[in-house]
């Protein structure tokens, strides 16, 4: 007859099937490391795009509609070329570590995350461009935090569960923003560079460090 250690056993080998099927597991620390310096090294782009508008346009009430124009237009490119070469690298990174794993890159836990992912960082994202719309700057930067904390608290049902707790911080990192908007670019920085740096590495050693390969199923 069974023992109760061999019963207990079982109900956790349950969970862990239950899990697996329910969750995507495959997300790489190193993506969010990759994602962290690729940010600062955008905060460090902008910073000296916003160096040299401000010494081309010492007076402030000099500033032209079409200088502004051109400030507004770098910035977002060099916004959407940091997004791009992120989802790149954490791309590359998640189906690594799916190959490496054995696990399914795109099965129904992975289309649950993105779904809960893209809902509120979506509606954030085209909030914040109506924002920009009108000319509404100074709230952007904890806008972004706040939305993508937000995005990532509700993905998190479907992945790793330190991915609340990393969030959390976003989201109240962008709230502290709100009431220092002039420090927007740092609150940036430390949003989306340090806190993914400093969270790639603590799921890498967590997680990644000694996970055994598995053949692909």
């Amino acid at each position: 007859m069974p023992s109760p250690q061999q019963h207990l056993d079982t109900l956790q080998d349950i969970r862990k099937i239950m899990e697996r099927s329910s969750r995507f597991l495959s997300l790489s620390g190193l993506s969010g490391v990759a994602a962290g310096i690729l940010a600062l090294a955008g905060a460090g782009l902008a910073r000296w795009i916003l160096a040299d508008y401000h010494a081309a346009n010492p007076d402030p009430g000099l500033f032209t509609t079409q200088a502004i124009y051109q400030l507004k237009l770098r910035l977002l490119l060099l916004a959407l070329g940091v997004l791009g070469t992120a989802l790149a690298a954490a791309f590359y990174f998640t189906r690594r570590r799916a190959l490496r794993t054995g696990r399914p890159l795109w099965d129904a836990s992975s289309r649950n995350l993105l779904t809960s992912l893209l809902i509120p960082l979506v509606s954030g994202g085209l909030y914040l461009l109506a924002m920009l719309q009108y000319g509404e700057w100074r709230l952007v930067a904890p806008g972004c935090l706040i939305f993508y904390g937000l995005a990532l608290v509700n993905a998190s049902r479907y992945t790793l569960t330190d991915v609340r707790y990393l969030g959390l911080l976003e989201i109240l990192l962008g709230l502290v923003n709100t009431q220092l908007p002039e420090y927007g670019l740092y609150f940036w920085a430390a949003g989306f560079g340090i806190l993914h740096v400093t969270y790639g590495i603590i799921m890498w050693f967590k997680y990644e460090r000694s996970e055994p390969a598995q053949p692909a199923r």
